[in-house]
Parts: structure tokens; sequence; C-alpha cells
């Protein structure tokens, strides 16, 4: 159990100019410091876009922070005692963290799928998705016109808890985290919404991707809050 792969995902709310011009430069200069911390298999900072994440303009205010761990002993030394987080967290107002296994994923980020499979998917279980894409260019202006539609249609879904819309670059490199009471409620709005159905449906008659990455993940613990929200605190053992 303690040498199994952990993935946490954190966000952090950067208010101020000189906070948020900080954080921005993270984006660039993180990548060296992360890359020599112990037993942090793969790391990205995400930054996000206006109106819920899911926007062709950036929000300078909330960024993200996706990790893979060797264990959870060593994921959980970065975030107790790191200095690269400990400024994270003195230039934010707000973090979360929450500490999740993968159950599955398809796909690969930059030529490989950095995700270990380390617990088995239970469908009426809390679920964490991420969906990931580098778009092809000629695509672009289709793709960004079916964003907005489908943002609206998964806001008031049925077992929806939170989502976002992230990216490594804007445009071009995006991606969707979310969290679900069950994966069975994830599905039926995947399978059934209107508008979700026609961006897939495209997907596939198009290729509008390079590159694409598909995961679900089992939650279980989390640190922080979000919009003054301990989120996922009813479905988890440990919430801090």
């Amino acid at each position: 159990m303690h040498n199994q792969q952990i993935v946490t995902i954190s966000f952090f709310r950067y208010e101020g100019l000189s906070n948020k011009w900080w954080a921005f430069r993270q984006m660039g200069l993180s990548a060296n410091e992360l890359s020599q911390i112990p037993g942090l298999e793969f790391a990205k900072m995400l930054g996000s876009g206006g109106q819920r994440g899911f926007s062709i303009w950036p929000n300078f205010g909330v960024y993200g922070l996706l990790c893979c761990w060797s264990s959870e002993s060593q994921a959980q030394d970065f975030f107790n005692q790191h200095p690269l987080y400990i400024d994270y967290s003195e230039h934010s107002t707000e973090q979360w963290t929450v500490f999740m296994h993968n159950t599955m994923a398809h796909g690969e980020w930059e030529g490989k799928n950095p995700f270990r499979k380390s617990a088995p998917i239970d469908e009426d279980a809390l679920v964490g998705v991420l969906t990931r894409a580098t778009i092809k260019t000629r695509y672009l202006p289709q793709f960004w016109r079916f964003v907005p539609p489908v943002s609206a249609s998964v806001h008031e879904k049925k077992g929806r808890l939170f989502s976002i819309g992230v990216g490594e670059l804007p445009i071009v490199q995006q991606a969707t985290f979310s969290f679900w009471e069950s994966s069975r409620l994830m599905k039926a709005y995947a399978y059934k919404s209107k508008f979700h159905k026609e961006v897939v449906q495209k997907t596939r008659e198009l290729g509008w991707y390079k590159e694409e990455l598909f995961a679900r993940f089992a939650p279980y613990k989390s640190h922080g809050s979000w919009n003054g929200n301990a989120i996922l605190a009813p479905y988890l053992k440990a919430s801090v």
C-alpha cells in the first residue's frame, strides 16, 4: 500500500497583482525545482481559464498543480515542508489538495501515460476525472466554438461536485478536472448530454487532437478548501 503511486491535484487562489504575477511566473520557473523533488515522478503546473476555467481567456488568479508520487510519505513531505509548496501557500489566499489513487487511464501525455493503476474501479464511489488533449491547430476555431455550451451543460448536472478547465498552454493544450459523486453519475452526463455527445462525435469524425488522455481516480484524502468549502469532506474519511 505504501509503495503505490499517489496522484495529487492542488488548486491555488491568488489575489493582488504581485501575487498573480508571481503565480504566472511559476508556470515557467517551477519545472526545474519540481524535477528535483524526491519521489515526484510527474508534475505539471496548470493555468486556468475564466468562466470556471472553460474560457479562451486566462484566469490569472487560479492555478493548479498535478503530481504523481512514488509514495504517500514523499507526497506528504512535499505538502508539509518543502520550500516550493510553502511559497505557493504564502502567496495564495486559498489552497486545496486532493490525494487519489488511479483506477484507469488511457492515452498519452507528452508521449507517455504517467498514471499507474493503484486501485480498483468502484462505479458507485466518489471519482475524480481528468481529460487532457493537445488540439490540432487547424481545428482550434471549431473546438472552441463547442466549449461554452459544453461548459454550461455540466455545471448543474446531478452528481457534479467540482469542475474546472485547466491547461499547460492557453488555447492549444487543454484539460478538464472534475469530481463526481460516482462514476455512474459522471457517465450519465458524458453519454446523455447533447452537447458533450456532440463533441465526442466530432472528435471521432475529425480527429481534433494530436494527443489525448482520459483518466479516473479514487480520492481518499483532502487538505484545505475551495471557495471556503471542504467540497469532498462528506465523501471522504480523511479531510483536513
